[in-house]
Protein backbone atom coordinates (compact mmCIF):
# COMPACT_ATOMS: atom_id res chain seq x y z
CA UNK A 1 0.00 0.00 0.00
CA UNK A 2 0.91 3.92 -0.38
CA UNK A 3 1.07 6.57 1.73
CA UNK A 4 -2.35 7.05 0.34
CA UNK A 5 -3.87 3.82 0.62
CA UNK A 6 -3.41 2.66 -3.27
CA UNK A 7 -2.34 -0.48 -3.72
CA UNK A 8 1.17 -0.50 -5.79
CA UNK A 9 0.91 -2.22 -8.92
CA UNK A 10 1.76 -5.88 -8.76
CA UNK A 11 5.31 -6.12 -10.32
CA UNK A 12 4.99 -10.21 -10.10
CA UNK A 13 2.17 -10.15 -12.52
CA UNK A 14 1.53 -13.79 -13.56
CA UNK A 15 -0.22 -14.84 -16.83
CA UNK A 16 -3.82 -16.38 -16.01
CA UNK A 17 -3.99 -20.26 -17.00
CA UNK A 18 -6.97 -18.90 -19.23
CA UNK A 19 -4.35 -17.00 -21.40
CA UNK A 20 -1.73 -19.47 -21.28
CA UNK A 21 -3.88 -22.37 -22.34
CA UNK A 22 -4.97 -20.10 -25.57
CA UNK A 23 -1.50 -20.42 -27.07
CA UNK A 24 1.02 -23.48 -27.85
CA UNK A 25 3.99 -23.13 -25.36
CA UNK A 26 6.06 -21.67 -27.82
CA UNK A 27 3.78 -18.64 -29.15
CA UNK A 28 4.32 -18.67 -24.73
CA UNK A 29 7.37 -18.25 -24.15
CA UNK A 30 7.73 -15.40 -27.27
CA UNK A 31 5.20 -13.37 -26.22
CA UNK A 32 6.90 -13.43 -22.49
CA UNK A 33 10.13 -12.36 -24.14
CA UNK A 34 8.45 -9.87 -26.16
CA UNK A 35 6.93 -8.88 -22.56
CA UNK A 36 3.64 -9.03 -24.35
CA UNK A 37 2.74 -11.56 -21.26
CA UNK A 38 4.10 -10.91 -17.45
CA UNK A 39 7.65 -12.91 -17.97
CA UNK A 40 8.23 -15.63 -14.99
CA UNK A 41 8.44 -13.53 -11.34
CA UNK A 42 11.34 -16.04 -10.79
CA UNK A 43 13.50 -14.28 -13.46
CA UNK A 44 12.78 -11.47 -11.32
CA UNK A 45 13.85 -12.61 -7.44
CA UNK A 46 17.06 -14.63 -8.79
CA UNK A 47 18.24 -11.65 -12.04
CA UNK A 48 18.50 -14.55 -14.99
CA UNK A 49 16.34 -13.99 -18.13
CA UNK A 50 14.93 -16.44 -20.91
CA UNK A 51 16.98 -15.01 -24.41
CA UNK A 52 16.01 -18.26 -26.35
CA UNK A 53 13.07 -19.83 -27.41
CA UNK A 54 12.45 -22.42 -30.33
CA UNK A 55 10.84 -25.45 -30.61
CA UNK A 56 12.16 -28.32 -28.20
CA UNK A 57 15.38 -25.70 -26.82
CA UNK A 58 15.54 -22.53 -24.47
CA UNK A 59 18.44 -20.59 -23.26
CA UNK A 60 18.62 -18.13 -20.04
CA UNK A 61 21.13 -16.00 -18.79
CA UNK A 62 22.33 -14.80 -15.68
CA UNK A 63 25.48 -13.35 -13.94
CA UNK A 64 26.15 -15.05 -10.51
CA UNK A 65 26.36 -11.93 -7.83
CA UNK A 66 27.10 -11.88 -3.91
CA UNK A 67 23.50 -12.16 -3.24
CA UNK A 68 23.53 -16.05 -4.32
CA UNK A 69 26.04 -17.05 -1.94
CA UNK A 70 25.68 -19.74 0.39
CA UNK A 71 27.40 -20.01 4.37
CA UNK A 72 30.77 -20.67 2.40
CA UNK A 73 30.86 -17.61 -0.27
CA UNK A 74 30.43 -19.34 -3.69
CA UNK A 75 27.22 -19.23 -5.58
CA UNK A 76 23.83 -21.50 -3.49
CA UNK A 77 23.46 -24.69 -5.52
CA UNK A 78 19.62 -23.40 -5.41
CA UNK A 79 20.75 -20.83 -7.81
CA UNK A 80 21.90 -23.14 -10.17
CA UNK A 81 18.84 -26.32 -9.62
CA UNK A 82 16.77 -23.38 -10.82
CA UNK A 83 18.41 -21.99 -13.89
CA UNK A 84 18.68 -25.57 -14.97
CA UNK A 85 14.88 -26.53 -13.76
CA UNK A 86 13.55 -23.37 -15.83
CA UNK A 87 15.34 -24.07 -18.98
CA UNK A 88 14.62 -27.57 -19.23
CA UNK A 89 11.04 -27.22 -18.38
CA UNK A 90 11.24 -24.62 -20.71
CA UNK A 91 12.13 -26.96 -23.83
CA UNK A 92 9.15 -28.99 -22.58
CA UNK A 93 6.87 -26.20 -22.81
CA UNK A 94 8.02 -24.89 -26.20
CA UNK A 95 6.57 -28.37 -27.44
CA UNK A 96 3.41 -28.81 -25.88
CA UNK A 97 -0.04 -27.73 -28.19
CA UNK A 98 -2.11 -24.98 -27.09
CA UNK A 99 -4.34 -26.09 -24.36
CA UNK A 100 -1.97 -28.09 -22.77
CA UNK A 101 0.15 -27.81 -19.58
CA UNK A 102 2.99 -29.93 -17.68
CA UNK A 103 4.57 -30.14 -14.12
CA UNK A 104 8.46 -30.92 -13.63
CA UNK A 105 7.86 -34.49 -11.73
CA UNK A 106 11.95 -34.72 -11.06
CA UNK A 107 15.05 -33.71 -12.01
CA UNK A 108 18.26 -34.66 -11.11
CA UNK A 109 21.80 -32.35 -11.17
CA UNK A 110 25.13 -32.69 -10.73
CA UNK A 111 27.11 -30.02 -9.66
CA UNK A 112 30.86 -30.17 -11.15
CA UNK A 113 32.47 -26.80 -10.42
CA UNK A 114 31.78 -24.06 -7.76
CA UNK A 115 30.07 -21.16 -9.18
CA UNK A 116 31.32 -17.30 -7.70
CA UNK A 117 30.99 -13.61 -8.69
CA UNK A 118 33.90 -13.85 -10.36
CA UNK A 119 32.59 -17.22 -12.57
CA UNK A 120 30.26 -13.71 -14.77
CA UNK A 121 27.79 -14.46 -17.11
CA UNK A 122 26.42 -18.00 -17.33
CA UNK A 123 24.39 -19.45 -19.82
CA UNK A 124 21.85 -22.67 -18.97
CA UNK A 125 20.49 -24.01 -22.17
CA UNK A 126 17.43 -26.73 -22.29
CA UNK A 127 16.80 -29.30 -25.01
CA UNK A 128 13.59 -31.74 -25.28
CA UNK A 129 15.30 -35.24 -25.12
CA UNK A 130 11.45 -36.70 -25.69
CA UNK A 131 7.72 -35.76 -25.08
CA UNK A 132 5.31 -38.24 -25.40
CA UNK A 133 1.36 -37.67 -24.95
CA UNK A 134 1.84 -38.02 -20.51
CA UNK A 135 5.71 -37.28 -20.53
CA UNK A 136 8.74 -35.29 -21.34
CA UNK A 137 12.09 -35.34 -20.63
CA UNK A 138 14.57 -32.77 -21.84
CA UNK A 139 18.40 -32.15 -20.32
CA UNK A 140 20.41 -28.91 -18.82
CA UNK A 141 23.72 -27.39 -19.24
CA UNK A 142 25.33 -24.57 -17.27
CA UNK A 143 28.23 -23.11 -19.12
CA UNK A 144 30.39 -19.84 -18.30
CA UNK A 145 31.51 -17.52 -20.65
CA UNK A 146 34.62 -19.83 -21.92
CA UNK A 147 31.56 -22.51 -23.04
CA UNK A 148 33.37 -24.53 -19.75
CA UNK A 149 31.27 -26.82 -18.36
CA UNK A 150 29.23 -25.76 -14.57
CA UNK A 151 26.73 -28.45 -14.23
CA UNK A 152 24.41 -30.69 -16.23
CA UNK A 153 21.04 -32.12 -15.45
CA UNK A 154 17.94 -34.42 -16.51
CA UNK A 155 14.34 -33.80 -15.89
CA UNK A 156 10.98 -36.04 -16.19
CA UNK A 157 7.52 -33.41 -16.82
CA UNK A 158 4.26 -34.73 -16.09
CA UNK A 159 1.84 -33.14 -19.65
CA UNK A 160 -1.60 -32.85 -18.92
CA UNK A 161 -4.50 -30.76 -20.48
CA UNK A 162 -5.82 -27.60 -19.04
Amino acid sequence: MTDEGISAPDTHAVIDVETMASMSGLQYLEAMMRGDVPRMPIETTLGFQMVEAEEGRTVFESEPQVAHYNAIATVHAGYTATLLDSCMACAVLSTLPKGTGFTTMEFKISLLRPMTKDTGPVRAEGLIMSRGRRAATAEGRLTDKRGKLIAHATTTCLVFNF
